[in-house]
């Protein structure tokens, strides 16, 4: 089945003073994660704190929006009566090449009776509704 994602009418993002870096760079179709300075860490979800030394200073940079697969779902029934149109559909846990995980859906060419951990996948950038979020895709 084909969904017609901007035509999905679902909730967006929720947008934080610290998160709105991470979110208009997606709306621009660029990949950013923040860094602290101090531990050179690189960090996901976007955060006030460096969750491994508590520095504040973190502060956001290109990232390569490469990850592989760490484990995954089939969701029947969604959160948000908006994505009713969409399932089934795939979400995974994607282990970035930076370093953090990031759940996000997931654009699967083959039969995903072919998934496996480890698959590598890239970033995706789906306009859904009004809002762009970053799928991942193989």
């Amino acid at each position: 089945m084909t969904v017609e994602y901007q035509s999905l009418l679902v909730p967006g993002p929720t947008v934080t003073p610290v998160s709105e870096p991470f979110w208009k760079a997606v709306a621009r179709k660029e990949f950013i994660l923040q860094k602290c300075s101090d531990c050179k860490e690189f960090v996901f979800y976007p955060r006030s704190h460096c969750p491994y030394c508590w520095s504040e200073n973190l502060s956001w940079k290109k990232a390569s929006g490469r990850g592989r697969l760490k484990t995954w779902s089939i969701v029947h029934k969604p959160g948000h009566p908006g994505w009713n149109i969409a399932t089934p559909y795939m979400v995974g846990l994607v282990e970035l090449e930076e370093g953090p995980t990031m759940l996000s859906h997931l654009i699967i060419d083959d039969d995903p009776q072919n998934l496996a951990i480890g698959l590598p996948l890239q970033v995706y950038f789906q306009k859904c509704g009004e809002h762009w979020l970053p799928f991942f895709k193989n």
